[in-house]
C-alpha cells in the first residue's frame, strides 16, 4: 500500500480533506470579497454546491472507462447561463467514446472536450469542438458522435468529437430560447470498447479523488473570485476584458463573451443600451459577487426570444431594484452588487454596450 492507501487507512486523508475544505472557506472572507450577511451566506452556500458537484465529480463519477454524463444541479459555476442545460462527464483522451441520444428542439446545442485544470491553475481549455453548425442529425432526429483522438475512418461516424492526450472531460451546452416549447436532448456516453465490470476501489484512489476534490473546490472559488476582482476595476460596464481568459476557463468558442460589475445603490438604476448583431443567440443575465447566476424564479435574464427590442432595434436593459416600468427589467433581487454577462453566440460583430447609472426615479412611469 502506497502513501495514499496508507493516509486512508489512517484516516489522515479524510482529515487533510476537511482542512483543505476550511481553507477554501479563506476565499469567502478575503478583504476583496463583499461582507455583507447576504455576500456570504451565498459565498459558503457557494462553497457547499462546489463541494458536493467536486465529490460526485471526483469520486463517485470519475471513472474515464464507464463515464456518464451528469446534470449540474444548482451548481452555478463562472457565470452560468440561465437558458443552459448543462450536462458533463470524465473522460481520457486515449480512450475512444459513442456518444448516442436525440437533438431535442431546444434551440442552440454544442459539446466539447476540455483539459479540466481547475485544480491546479484555474484552467479549462478546449481541445475540441462540434456545434449545431457540424452536427448531422438523422432523420428520425437520432445522433451519434465518436469521440476520439484520430478522426473515424470513412463510414464509422458521420459526427466526430476530437480529443487530445490530456482531454480529461466532456462539456454539453444546451441552450434555450423559448423554455414554454423547447425540448433538451437526451444523451449517452460510453468506451466503443467494453471496458468489463469495475474493479474493486483502491484505497490510494480514494485518496487521490479527495485531493482532486478539496484542489477542484479551492480552484474554482479562487479562479472566479479574481475574475470578480479584475472586473471591479470597471464598475457598471460591459467592457471587453479579452476572450483568451474566458477561453481558456472552458468558454465556449462559439461565444464572444461581456463581463462586468456592477454595484447600485437602492435608488439607481444601471441602464445599457447595445446594438444587436445578427446571430442564432444572446442574452443578458446578473450574478451575484461569486458569478453565480441569480434566482432564476426572478426577473435576472433576457435573451433574443424574451427581450422587447427599441422602435429602432437597439435594446435597452434596466437593472434595478425594483421595475420601474421598463421594457427589459432586471431585478437585483435584494443584492447590492455582483457581476454579469452578455452573450453573443455566433455572431460576425460583437457591439459593445453603452452603460449608464442614473437616478432609478428618473425612469419610472406613472
Amino acid at each position: 500500500m502506497d502513501e495514499l492507501g496508507e493516509a486512508v487507512r489512517t484516516g489522515r486523508a479524510w482529515s487533510e480533506f476537511c482542512r483543505a475544505l476550511e481553507r477554501a472557506g479563506q476565499v469567502v472572507l478575503a478583504d476583496a470579497a463583499p461582507d455583507t450577511p447576504l455576500d456570504r451566506a451565498e459565498g459558503f452556500r457557494y462553497l457547499t454546491r462546489l463541494t458536493r458537484e467536486m465529490l460526485y465529480s471526483c469520486v463517485e463519477n470519475t471513472d474515464p472507462d464507464r463515464p456518464r454524463f451528469h446534470e449540474l444541479d444548482l451548481v452555478k459555476i463562472g457565470a452560468d447561463n440561465p437558458d443552459n442545460v448543462y450536462l458533463s462527464a470524465n473522460i481520457r483522451g486515449d480512450r475512444d467514446y459513442l456518444i448516442t441520444g436525440r437533438r431535442g428542439t431546444i434551440a442552440y446545442f454544442s459539446i466539447g472536450s476540455k483539459a479540466n485544470r481547475y485544480a491546479k491553475d484555474g484552467t479549462m481549455a478546449s481541445t475540441g469542438e462540434l456545434t449545431d453548425s457540424d452536427l448531422v442529425v438523422e432523420p428520425d432526429g437520432t445522433v451519434e458522435i465518436i469521440a476520439s483522438a484520430s478522426e473515424p475512418a470513412a463510414g464509422q461516424g458521420r459526427n466526430w468529437l476530437p480529443l487530445a492526450p490530456d482531454s480529461t472531460g466532456l462539456v454539453v451546452r444546451q441552450t434555450y430560447l423559448d423554455r414554454t416549447t423547447e425540448t433538451p436532448g437526451s444523451w449517452h456516453i460510453a468506451r466503443l470498447d467494453d471496458p468489463g465490470p469495475p474493479p474493486p476501489l483502491r484505497p490510494e484512489s480514494l485518496g487521490a479523488a479527495l485531493r482532486r476534490a478539496a484542489l477542484a473546490v479551492h480552484g474554482t472559488a479562487a479562479t472566479f473570485a479574481h475574475w470578480t476582482e479584475t472586473f471591479m476595476a470597471r464598475p457598471n460596464e460591459l467592457p471587453d476584458f479579452g476572450q483568451e481568459m474566458f477561453q481558456r476557463a472552458g468558454g465556449d468558442p462559439e461565444i464572444f463573451y461581456l463581463h462586468g460589475y456592477w454595484t447600485l445603490r437602492p435608488d439607481q438604476a444601471w441602464v445599457i443600451t447595445t446594438d444587436v448583431p445578427d446571430c442564432p443567440y444572446w442574452n443578458f443575465q446578473l450574478d451575484n459577487w461569486w458569478m453565480e447566476s441569480l434566482d432564476h424564479a426572478h426577473s435576472i435574464t433576457v435573451n433574443k426570444h424574451t427581450a422587447t427590442l427599441d422602435p429602432d432595434g437597439r435594446l435597452t436593459i434596466v437593472v434595478a431594484d425594483r421595475d420601474p416600468g421598463a421594457r427589459n427589467w432586471i431585478d437585483t433581487h435584494g443584492h447590492r452588487r455582483g457581476t454579469a454577462l452578455l452573450r453573443w453566440l455566433g455572431a460576425a460583430e460583437h457591439p459593445i454596450p453603452t452603460c449608464r447609472v442614473v437616478p432609478l426615479d428618473s425612469l419610472e412611469t406613472s
